[in-house]
């Protein structure tokens, strides 16, 4: 993704980040970015854990001694898997503790990033493509890709992830879209001319109706990944049952 982000930059300039692809398509990459720090730092505490988790465990294993000396004997093989369950069981709440601020980002970032990819890609293969096309926002190899390889990118991560996709979190998308759009305001408030698509100007007698349009469609790009959610969490357990693992 940063290859063709990259190649965009090298045939357009600074231009293209004028544009709501290159705006999602760094969202995407993003995504990513924080998601793989925060499992790189939960696996390390897993395989890695902490001389504290440590203590825990030989503690844990001592009490089971003492409580042995008075009570029923307990193996020294119970006392190790009741101490690797205590520490997998903390080091899961660690890891959950932890996260805090960049495992909610990731959250974040993933359920606005859906909704965007969904949206973009519709806008361009419905509307700009059959309609709207010219040089900069034509079909070519480069818009081909981009417009293709953002779905699938965010499509083989959430069939591997185990994020939720709740209706309200929608929010997030449109906030994303809205900061897009207010952008565009202030630029061109600030005398700035050119607009990225057609249908963002807002000196045509049509402006009301388009971005009245735009955000109706906004709704089910987003209804459409969340039900590809739930198709997800409904069918993977049946179609890998020993392996799936369904959130809470």
């Amino acid at each position: 993704m940063a290859g063709l982000l990259f190649w965009d930059y090298e045939d357009y300039g600074y231009s293209v980040f004028m544009y709501y692809t290159e705006w999602t398509f760094g969202l995407v990459m993003i995504y990513f970015a924080v998601g793989s720090v925060v499992s790189a730092y939960g696996c390390w505490l897993y395989y890695f854990p902490s001389p504290y988790l440590e203590t825990i465990a030989n503690g844990f294993s001592r009490q089971d001694m003492e409580d042995g000396a008075n009570g029923p004997t307990i193996t020294y093989r119970e006392e190790e898997i009741n101490g690797a369950k205590l520490m997998q069981l903390y080091t899961q709440k660690q890891i959950l503790e932890r996260a805090g601020f960049w495992g909610y980002l990731m959250q974040i970032v993933f359920q606005a990033a859906a909704g965007a990819v969904v949206f973009t890609d519709i806008i361009f293969w419905c509307l700009i493509v059959p309609f709207l096309s010219t040089v900069r926002l034509g079909l070519n190899p480069l818009m081909g890709c981009m417009h293709t390889m953002n779905a699938f990118f965010i499509l083989l991560d959430t069939s591997l992830n185990s994020l939720s996709f709740p209706w309200f979190r929608i929010s997030y998308f449109v906030l994303w879209t809205a900061i897009y759009v207010i952008v565009q305001w202030v630029i061109h408030a600030c005398g700035y001319t050119s607009w990225p698509y057609p249908f963002l100007v807002l000196s045509t007698p049509w402006a009301p109706l388009w971005y009245f349009c735009l955000a109706v469609i906004s709704l089910p790009c987003y209804v459409i990944y969340a039900l590809i959610v739930r198709a997800k969490y409904n069918l993977f357990p049946k179609w890998f049952h020993q392996s799936f693992v369904k959130i809470c």
